[in-house]
């Protein structure tokens, strides 16, 4: 053990006599993969701007975590190490994902970290996160919270998970409510990325592992940059997190590398890709996540298809995998681009969350209640995602 590992502040008996700031709560964020850090982001600031709270994190073990100390050292978040937060006690413990929650000490809010609750664990297993496999541990059910986005989801979480019931909390989504309070800075995201008035910006989303876009339509960004008119489109591309940590950055960066030069806007894991989406006048997708914000925010989508025994029928993104216009890799591009569904786009919202634009408040008071904490001043709207002040921030190495 190294002496960061053992520091005395701002976690520790004798914490408080090396403190400035005489906090009386300390909450730990756990951080096992750059997609959750950007979910628990959303969320942590809730507290984090209370001067009675001190928020500390830590790298939680995770097969995808390559790239979480990056971002929380560009966050500037105090990150203490994984093997000195599984020996301190906590007044909170907030996470996005399962690994080593049961070694923790406090009590747990568990988020989820993608769209609702829509995969499940293996084809026709059970749906992921509300399964009794990550949610009880040698007869205990883990979180003291779960927060889920939807009512619907009480059902699958009663039929796999039953024992923990108790401690669902239907919230919403932070992360569509967050979307739909930056709505109105489209403009300033479009400048941003560099896409012109008189273009339009096509986003390639793809998830990772099997089925996905990477995986079975890898050659579609080198199509898109050769048929589209570049004086008329701009592509861009995001890649989920967990391909970057798999595969590793430089050769991510290899194998789109000709793309990149020929034009296709990169987006890197770190950066946050919801200006992205909301910039976006056509997207395509796979079955992650990010179609099904993209059409809750009326987004045009186009999908690549979806594995659907791995899918919860229930979710939005089953309903998407099954609505929207499917890519017909036989057409040309252009002819595929279709305008916004509303009524499909209202459907997806409405399957994605039963508390839109509810979120923030929802688990403001939650989580004060855990801290046995009055809160003090007034509930805040969910903060517009920031602007990148030039646009190389979103395609660093490029």
């Amino acid at each position: 053990m190294d002496a960061a590992e053992w520091a005395a502040v701002p976690v520790g008996i004798d914490a408080q006599r090396w403190r400035t700031v005489c906090t009386s709560r300390t909450v730990l964020v756990v951080v096992h993969t750059v997609v959750s850090a950007q979910r628990l982001l959303d969320v942590v600031g809730l507290v984090e701007s209370d001067p009675r709270v001190q928020v500390l994190y830590t790298c939680a073990p995770d097969v995808f975590g390559a790239g979480v100390q990056r971002v929380l050292a560009e966050a500037g978040a105090f990150e203490i190490p994984w093997v000195r937060a599984v020996r301190e006690r906590f007044d909170l413990v907030v996470a996005a994902a399962h690994g080593g929650l049961e070694r923790l000490h406090g009590p747990l809010v568990v988020l989820p970290h993608g769209a609702a609750y829509g995969k499940r664990s293996a084809a026709g297993g059970p749906v992921y996160g509300l399964d009794a496999a990550r949610l009880v541990k040698d007869g205990r059910v883990l979180p003291s919270v779960l927060v889920l986005s939807h009512e619907r989801q009480r059902e699958v979480l009663a039929d796999q998970c039953p024992e923990a019931l108790s401690a669902a909390l239907v919230a919403g989504d932070p992360c569509y409510d967050r979307m739909l309070a930056s709505a109105h800075l489209r403009e300033r995201y479009r400048r941003a990325l560099g896409v012109r008035r008189d273009r339009r910006l096509v986003l390639v989303a793809s998830t990772w592992g099997a089925g996905s876009l990477v995986e079975k339509e890898f050659s579609l960004y080198a199509r898109l940059l050769r048929e589209l008119d570049p004086r008329r489109y701009r592509v861009a591309a995001t890649v989920h997190p967990a391909v970057w940590s798999g595969h590793g950055l430089r050769q991510v960066r290899s194998w789109l590398g000709h793309s990149v030069a020929r034009g296709l806007l990169l987006v890197e894991p770190e950066r946050d890709w919801r200006p992205l989406v909301i910039a976006a006048d056509q997207v395509i997708a796979d079955h992650g996540s990010t179609g099904v914000y993209a059409a809750a925010t009326g987004i045009p989508v186009l999908t690549t298809g979806s594995p659907a025994e791995r899918l919860d029928p229930a979710s939005p993104q089953a309903l998407l995998a099954g609505s929207a216009p499917r890519w017909d890799a036989a057409r040309s591009a252009e002819s595929q681009f279709h305008q916004a569904d509303p009524q499909l786009g209202a459907a997806v919202a409405e399957r994605l969350t039963s508390r839109p634009r509810g979120a923030h408040r929802v688990l403001r008071e939650r989580l004060y209640e855990l801290l046995e904490l009055r809160i003090e001043g007034r509930h805040r709207k969910p903060e517009p995602i920031e602007v990148p002040d030039r646009p190389a921030e979103w395609r660093r190495h490029a």
